[in-house]
């Protein structure tokens, strides 16, 4: 769902913020914006399905996204025929712009720890206890000082 919200954050809406201004407008457009990103999904599914052996995580979201504003905005073969193609314009514009395959990761992720205002205590320092050693030296100056 974080991945969800991230694409419609990032890549659908851009820098543009929602235009409704009450709860129930708000709500329908999250809704109508989620069902738009699990369509380009399906889409992207479907058309990286068509071809063997191809993830869909090769597929980019963007290119997808693109196409389908730009089939939105022509219009073109919409209602051609009763035959369904499952990669159609999406798909193609997806399959002609794969990404590499995924690499394999060599390091397992190391987690960060949280930056502090307190310096962390190293952990190669030795801190076995040792007796300390005091010298007390008195110097008189003064008159009666030899």
């Amino acid at each position: 769902m974080e991945s969800a919200y991230f694409a419609l954050k990032k890549s659908m809406l851009g820098r543009r913020v929602l235009r409704a201004r009450t709860l129930p407008g708000i709500a329908q457009e999250i809704y109508a914006l989620l069902t738009v990103y699990q369509v380009i999904r399906i889409a992207i599914a479907d058309a990286t399905g068509t071809v063997p052996e191809t993830d869909p995580d090769r597929a980019s979201f963007s290119i997808a996204l693109q196409a389908a504003r730009d089939q939105v905005i022509q219009a073109a073969g919409v209602i051609a025929d009763t035959t369904i193609d499952l990669a159609g314009a999406i798909g193609r514009a997806v399959l002609d712009n794969l990404m590499p395959a995924r690499r394999l990761r060599v390091s397992p992720r190391a987690v960060k720890r949280p930056l502090s205002r307190y310096a962390y205590k190293s952990l190669r320092v030795d801190r076995r206890t040792y007796k300390a050693t005091i010298s007390i030296d008195i110097l008189l100056t003064g008159p009666n000082s030899p």
